[in-house]
């Protein structure tokens, strides 16, 4: 099978809701999400090729969670030659309380 630039696909806010909500409950002290600008993301779409963008689970020399962003082919192949780390974590740079990041206003 190949990568067509079309997989993946939008959920509603209730399941997105759900998902972090999960996360959160077996995790209350992790970091929540991290955040890629702009630019770095387009200078990996802008490749050849790429259809979408892989992010691999790792940990930092601290053990904190970290993604590492990469392109990925329509082969399914990674493309190794522009690779993104260094993103924002939140806490501390986190969005304002919303549902998918805090138990407030709940959808239950």
């Amino acid at each position: 099978m190949s990568f067509t630039g079309n997989e993946g696909g939008q959920i509603t806010l209730a399941e997105g809701a759900a998902l972090t909500k999960a996360y959160r409950d077996k995790n209350p002290n992790a970091i929540k999400a991290r955040f890629f600008g702009r630019a770095g993301i387009e200078q990996i779409l802008a490749q050849p090729d790429c259809k979408g963008l892989r992010l691999y689970f790792g940990h930092g020399v601290d053990g904190t969670p970290e993604l590492v962003m990469v392109g990925a082919d329509s082969n399914e192949n990674d493309m190794l030659d522009i690779i993104y780390d260094f993103s924002k974590p939140c806490p501390a740079s986190c969005s304002s309380v919303n549902l998918l990041n805090s138990d407030q206003g709940s959808l239950r």
